[in-house]
């Protein structure tokens, strides 16, 4: 896994370069928002790290910029001394598909980068889905709806392939949660509902026909029919 750093203090980079090193992957390292946009812009990663706080760009600018040259193909992964939920939602709606709260334990970086990796490469070289007027180019990993192109960031487009993948039945939240985030169901978070409402907002609220429906005390389901 080619893994990108943009990291200002040079102790965290080099102690995440490290780790990653000694667990088999290949990391590079920058300290600036301009240089890590401009590497991310022009070479390939499979992830980028990417601090929040750096001494010419903040990482939202980065991950904004990187996402409208770029698209949403490459898992960003933010680093935060700020964990407030304002501050994590403005990286998610930024771009950024998962954020950690320094300090932080290596192995869990490490483990939510495989993860994200492991769900980019699930998709790549499976075939074509479609729903309706919604279809989805999983080699290329391309979203369209009425033929509009409709941008998702990492976490949406696997949400949405598991939708349609299952499409016409309904899947409840745990199911979700397991499948698509690779976590055990916790009563605590709402971050199922919370990233089917980012999913209405681009593939819903724009049309006429709204296929992402609430199935009242069993989850969701994705279909052309009209569920009462």
């Amino acid at each position: 896994m080619k893994v990108l750093i943009v990291e200002d203090e040079p102790n965290v980079a080099s102690f995440i370069a490290r780790g990653l090193a000694e667990a088999g992957h290949e990391p590079h390292m920058v300290h600036t928002g301009k240089e890590g946009l401009s590497l991310a812009s022009s070479e390939p990663f499979d992830a980028v790290v990417l601090d929040l706080i750096l001494p010419d760009m903040t990482g939202l600018e980065v991950c904004h910029q990187f996402r409208d040259r770029k698209g949403y193909d490459t898992p960003v992964i933010m680093l935060t001394a700020l964990g407030s939920t304002e501050d994590v939602v403005k990286g998610l709606q930024t771009g950024a598909d998962d954020y950690l709260v320094k300090p932080f334990k290596f192995r869990e970086l490490l483990a939510r980068l495989e993860a994200h990796n492991r769900h980019r490469k699930a998709h790549y070289g499976a075939d074509a889905l479609k729903v309706g007027d919604l279809e989805i180019d999983t080699f290329r990993r391309i979203v369209r709806r009425d033929g509009q192109l409709i941008r998702l960031t990492a976490r949406e487009y696997e949400l949405l392939v598991y939708l349609m993948r299952h499409a016409g039945g309904v899947v409840s939240r745990e199911a979700i949660l397991a499948s698509v985030w690779g976590m055990d169901w916790d009563v605590e978070t709402n971050v199922v509902d919370v990233y089917i409402n980012y999913l209405r907002n681009k593939v819903d609220k724009p049309f006429p026909s709204k296929l992402i429906q609430t199935v009242i005390g069993m989850g969701y389901i994705l279909t052309e029919e009209e569920i009462g």
